[in-house]
């Protein structure tokens, strides 16, 4: 069967890197794009290329050559750029949020507000973040000692999957990446909440309907990712601690779509509730 689920992986990887780099080419080659919304959409487009390709050296070959084998750096590596690169992705949905808020509740001082040197610092911000946590997993598991039965649960190394197979105890590793977690996903949730909210409370402070619409629908297709991104990492989390009678089939299929389906959805939304995106692509292929 694994033949068989290799034609949709790799479809969904040729999805995910035409989509992501037609966003890039768009944004790129469209000086009417070159705002801080779309300086933004570029870093996400940029996190989903990444996060695609950090999963690419053991998945495909695992599905499509029956390859069930993986050395201990590469995997240590792999772990390392897909939990930053989806760290990122959250810093990067978070940025974007406020970058909502400011073009709906000061309009007249958006350019003012959001300069290009601070969508810069802000995307540089997010990348530091990401990458500085990171660095010290790896790490702490290449020194641990680990039992002969080496079986992972998924076709790509996590840090709780890896940390599972040593034969020591492994409770300061367990605690880092709880911090981790806690600290960067658990943090920019409550603020995507909390930006929503004020969001919210801007649009309905607005008079006409039209108006309050037309605030709204700036807001859709973030919205969209933020739900593709965060709805099966909460579900697979609530899996964990509360499905204990749950098969393993479907805390991977969970897993994978997380990880997967944010790349290839994110630039269809885009392009589909963007407006000058589409006419844009439009204009080139036809």
């Amino acid at each position: 069967v694994h033949n068989w689920l290799s034609i949709p992986l790799c479809a969904m990887y040729v999805a995910s890197l035409a989509g992501n780099s037609l966003i890039l080419w768009v944004v790129w080659s469209e000086p009417a794009l070159h705002q801080p919304m779309y300086y933004f959409l570029s870093m996400l487009a940029v996190t989903d290329l990444g996060l695609s390709a950090s999963m690419l050296p053991t998945m495909l070959p695992f599905y499509m050559l029956g390859l069930r084998q993986v050395a201990a750096d590469t995997c240590l590596d792999q772990l390392f750029f897909i939990h930053t690169f989806s760290i990122m992705e959250s810093s990067v949905l978070l940025t974007m949020a406020v970058d909502r808020f400011v073009a709906i509740s000061k309009p007249l001082s958006y350019k003012a507000i959001l300069t290009s040197s601070r969508v810069a610092s802000l995307g540089l911000a997010s990348v530091v973040r990401s990458v500085g946590l990171h660095v010290p997993a790896p790490i702490m598991l290449k020194r641990l000692p680990y039992c002969q039965n080496r079986l992972l649960s998924h076709s790509y190394c996590l840090h709780p999957d890896v940390m599972k197979l040593a034969c020591a105890d492994t409770h300061v590793n367990s605690a880092y990446g709880l911090f981790v977690v806690l600290s960067t996903l658990g943090v920019d949730s409550v603020l995507l909440v909390l930006s929503y909210g004020l969001i919210l409370q801007t649009v309905l402070s607005i008079a006409s309907s039209a108006e309050r619409l037309k605030a709204l629908n700036t807001c859709v297709s973030h919205g969209c990712a933020v739900l593709l991104f965060y709805t099966p990492m909460i579900g697979l989390s609530m899996i964990h601690r509360f499905g204990s009678g749950t098969s393993p089939s479907s805390r991977v299929l969970l897993s994978y779509l997380h990880f997967l389906t944010p790349p290839v959805l994110n630039p269809v939304v885009y392009t589909m509730k963007t407006k000058q995106i589409r006419l844009r692509l439009l204009r080139f292929f036809w």
